[in-house]
C-alpha cells in the first residue's frame, strides 16, 4: 500500500426537499342523496384537481355540488386563484352538516370519536394531501343559528369549523378561512366570536374569519371563496415567497357591493374583536380592511405570522423526516443543526423572519443538552427553534420530536 493520507467520510449527505407550497386550497363541498353519483354511498367523496374556473365546469360531476361551493370556486380564480382541490363529500342531505361531530385532539393527533362519521374517508384524503394550505367550507355559512336566553350563541356550523380548525393545526402548513353565518350581524356577530374563540381557544390561530358577504348584483354569498384566491394573489404578487405579506388592504374582485356597508369607526370595531371587515374605500371600490386570526393571543394575531410560521414548522419536519432511521449520535445532530440553519437562512433572505430583541436572526439547538441519554434510548430526536416571524413582537420556540415520540 502506498503511504499517504487516508481519508473516511462520515458524512450524512444533504437531503433537500421540495419547498412547501402555500398556494393551494381545498374547498369542501356536499353532495345531497339526490345528487349522489351512480355507485356511490353516504361518506364517499369525488375530488376534482383544478387550475381554472372552467376545468371544474367541464367535470361531468360539477353540477352534483351545492351552490355555494359552485359560486365560490369561481370567485376563487377571479381573485387570483391558481390550483384547487375540490372535494364534493356524500350526504343525505344538508342537515347532516349541523350534526355535532365528536373528535378528540391532543397527542395522539386528531381522532374521531365515531368512527362511522361521514367524513372520516375525506379526512384520511386531507392528510394525504399535505400541500393543502388552504381550506375553505362555503356551505358551512348557510347553517342556522340561535340565541339562547342567557346570551350563548350557537351555530349549528361549529362542528364543522371546530373540526377543521383542529385538522389545520394537526397539518401545521393549513388554515381555515371562516365565513359569517347568514343573517348574524353586529353585535351577535362579535358575541357568537368571541364564544367560538373560547370554545376553540388552542386551535384559533388556524383560522380567519370575513365579514360580511360580498354582492353580484342581486345575489349575496359567502366571501370565503374569494379570500382564498386573494391570498394566493397577494402571495404571489410578492416574490420569492411572499406569504409574509398580510392579505390585506387589497381589493376584492367580482363583487358589486357588500349585502351591508359600513363606517371606518364601525369597521375597526369588527378588527379589534378579531372579524376582518370587507369595506368600500373610495376610489378604490371593495377592499379588505383586516388580517387577523380568530385568537387572541398577541403572537399568533396576524395570519401572516400564523402562516409563515406554520410554513416554516412543517418546512422543517419534512426536511427533518430522514433523520428518524439515522443513527443517533453527535454527528447526526450536527447534521441536522446545520441543515435546518440553511433552510432558515432561505427564509431569513426571502423576508419571513425579523431580529430579536438580541439581535439574533434565529436559534438552533441540537446537543446533549435537549437530548440526554434516557431519550436517545428511546430512539428520540429533539430540536429546539427559536425564531421571530414577521408581525411577531417576541421570538417563538419550535420543538421538533422526531421518532418513537412523535
Amino acid at each position: 500500500m502506498q503511504s499517504g493520507i487516508i481519508v473516511q467520510h462520515g458524512h450524512i449527505p444533504f437531503r433537500k426537499t421540495k419547498q412547501v407550497r402555500s398556494d393551494i386550497t381545498g374547498f369542501v363541498g356536499f353532495i345531497k342523496q339526490s345528487q349522489w353519483p351512480e355507485g356511490h354511498k353516504k361518506g364517499d367523496f369525488i375530488e376534482i384537481v383544478i387550475r381554472h374556473e372552467r376545468d371544474f365546469a367541464a367535470n361531468e360531476f360539477s353540477v352534483c355540488f351545492d351552490d355555494a361551493t359552485r359560486y365560490a370556486i369561481g370567485q376563487y380564480f377571479v381573485n387570483g386563484g391558481i390550483l384547487a382541490h375540490v372535494f364534493g363529500v356524500c350526504v343525505d342531505d344538508f342537515n347532516d352538516l349541523s350534526a355535532p361531530i365528536e373528535f378528540s385532539y391532543g397527542n395522539l393527533g386528531l381522532q374521531f370519536t365515531q368512527y362511522d362519521h361521514w367524513l372520516n374517508v375525506l379526512f384520511g384524503r386531507l392528510r394525504a394531501e399535505e400541500d393543502i394550505s388552504i381550506i375553505c367550507i362555503p356551505m358551512a355559512a348557510y347553517l342556522p343559528f340561535e340565541v339562547y336566553p342567557n346570551g350563548d350563541i350557537y351555530c349549528d356550523a361549529e362542528g364543522l369549523y371546530s373540526f377543521f380548525l383542529a385538522h389545520c393545526c394537526e397539518m401545521n402548513n393549513r388554515f381555515l378561512i371562516l365565513d359569517a353565518p347568514n343573517g348574524l350581524h353586529a353585535d351577535l356577530l362579535v358575541r357568537w366570536v368571541d364564544q367560538f374563540r373560547k370554545r376553540n381557544r388552542k386551535t384559533a390561530s388556524h383560522g380567519a374569519l370575513y365579514y360580511p358577504w360580498l354582492c353580484n348584483n342581486d345575489k349575496s354569498y359567502p366571501p370565503s371563496g374569494a379570500m382564498a384566491g386573494i391570498y394566493v394573489r397577494v402571495e404571489r404578487e410578492h416574490p420569492p415567497i411572499g406569504i409574509e405579506w398580510p392579505p390585506a388592504n387589497v381589493m376584492v374582485y367580482g363583487a358589486t357591493h357588500m349585502e351591508f356597508e359600513f363606517e371606518w369607526d364601525e369597521a375597526s370595531v369588527f378588527s379589534d374583536n378579531q372579524i376582518n371587515p370587507i369595506i368600500v374605500q373610495n376610489g378604490r371600490g371593495i377592499v379588505v380592511f383586516g388580517a387577523r386570526t380568530l385568537s387572541s393571543n398577541p403572537q399568533m394575531r396576524f395570519i401572516n405570522s400564523r402562516r409563515v410560521l406554520s410554513m416554516i414548522k412543517e418546512q422543517i419536519r419534512r426536511d427533518s423526516a430522514w433523520a428518524v432511521f439515522e443513527t443517533h449520535n453527535p454527528h447526526l445532530w450536527s447534521v441536522l443543526d446545520r441543515d435546518i440553519r440553511l433552510r432558515l437562512k432561505e427564509f431569513w433572505d426571502a423576508g419571513l423572519l425579523s431580529r430579536s430583541k438580541n439581535g439574533q436572526q434565529f436559534e438552533v439547538t441540537c446537543d446533549s443538552s435537549n437530548n440526554p441519554q434516557y431519550l436517545r434510548d428511546a430512539g428520540q430526536v429533539n430540536v429546539e427553534i427559536k425564531l421571530q416571524p414577521v408581525g411577531c413582537m417576541e421570538q417563538i420556540s419550535i420543538d421538533l420530536n422526531m421518532g418513537s415520540g412523535d
